[in-house]
């Protein structure tokens, strides 16, 4: 089944995401790429392939549907927007470009447009310096697309494993107070939706971590598996989804245990993270479940120090736009 092309943002033109964009376009044929377009950025894409040593001839399209066309003989380039190509050196005029990229992106994809939306890293503190308002790129793409962020939710994705944070970007002091039955019920019912829909798992497997160390042995140590997770748990299971736990997070993501689930839920960021970082480094995506369009986004930052050096490893960006690819084509039925 066909679908339109992928819409992918520039990120911070300072940092690696040029050069592995452009490298991804490069290797499109070898890593079977659906096909994107990039928007904005033509001259500095142009320029950052050059530096990184790929023959990537840009193309300038005026639609979509244009860049399908052409996307097999060059790299699709939607759009006048352009600037310098300076790696390392990020500067203001780079963060307006970014933010100009990202906002029609996300346009396009919420118009259907698109068939989905990718986004490089940004440097949110640029961002914020020219009136980006956001906490970060998933919260702009939900409100985008006319979600509330609570129910915005971030799912890393690799070959060997998923995990999903229920608390993200906050103080580690703060992450007991901040867990509800509601929000893990509310949380996990969104993944378990989305694994179905976006990934074709018909009874998705969801394992839900505690937050305490050992499970807190049976109250030893916090008392919040026994009076928020478990529970939680529970509500899960009367509703349908397979949810299991409260598990001891340190046991949690061993090869045998990873057998047993399809995504496990985490308290708290590093919980989520560390485990799939360090099995998933260099092919992690960041996709956000519970919207109506599909976003994801390589799991790594701008890398500002090795932007230009050709050391940044492109396995992330395909791996985004591939799964972007994949999981819009089982939203049109065509796997």
């Amino acid at each position: 089944m066909a679908i339109p092309p992928l819409a992918v943002s520039l990120g911070d033109p300072a940092g690696v995401g040029p050069e592995l964009i452009a490298a991804a376009w490069f290797g499109r044929k070898v890593h079977t790429m659906p096909a994107f377009c990039v928007i904005g950025g033509a001259g500095l894409l142009a320029e950052a392939a050059r530096v990184r040593g790929f023959d990537v001839p840009v193309v300038r399209v005026g639609s979509l549907a244009e860049a399908a066309a052409v996307f097999d003989r060059g790299l699709p380039v939607l759009g006048d927007l352009d600037g310098a190509y300076h790696p390392g050196l990020p500067d203001a005029d780079g963060a307006r470009l970014a933010l100009a990229s990202l906002t029609e992106a996300a346009r396009l994809t919420v118009t259907h447009e698109a068939a989905a939306i990718v986004t490089a890293p940004i440097a949110k503190s640029r961002l914020a310096e020219v009136g980006f308002r956001h906490p970060g790129q998933t919260e702009f793409v939900a409100e985008a697309a006319g979600i509330a962020p609570q129910d915005a939710v971030m799912m890393l994705a690799g070959p060997s494993l998923r995990t999903v944070p229920i608390t993200v970007h906050v103080a580690l002091s703060q992450v007991p107070g901040l867990l509800s039955i509601d929000v893990i019920v509310r949380r996990a019912t969104i993944v378990a939706a989305a694994l179905t829909r976006d990934f074709g798992l018909a009874h998705p497997r969801l394992a839900i971590a505690a937050l305490n160390p050992h499970a807190s042995e049976e109250g030893r140590m916090g008392d919040e598996e026994a009076r928020i997770i478990a529970p939680a748990i529970a509500a899960l299971q009367a509703a349908g989804i397979d949810a299991t736990g409260p598990h001891p997070a340190d046991a949690l993501f061993a090869p045998r245990s990873r057998a047993g689930f399809d995504v496990a839920l985490c308290m708290y960021h590093d919980q989520a993270l560390i485990p799939l970082k360090a099995l998933e480094f260099d092919s992690g995506v960041n996709i956000t479940l519970g919207l109506p369009i599909v976003r994801t986004s390589p799991d790594h930052g701008t890398a500002f120090g090795i932007a230009g050096k050709g050391a940044a490893d492109v396995g992330a960006t395909i791996a985004a736009i591939r799964m972007a690819g994949d999981c819009a084509l089982h939203r049109a039925g065509g796997q």
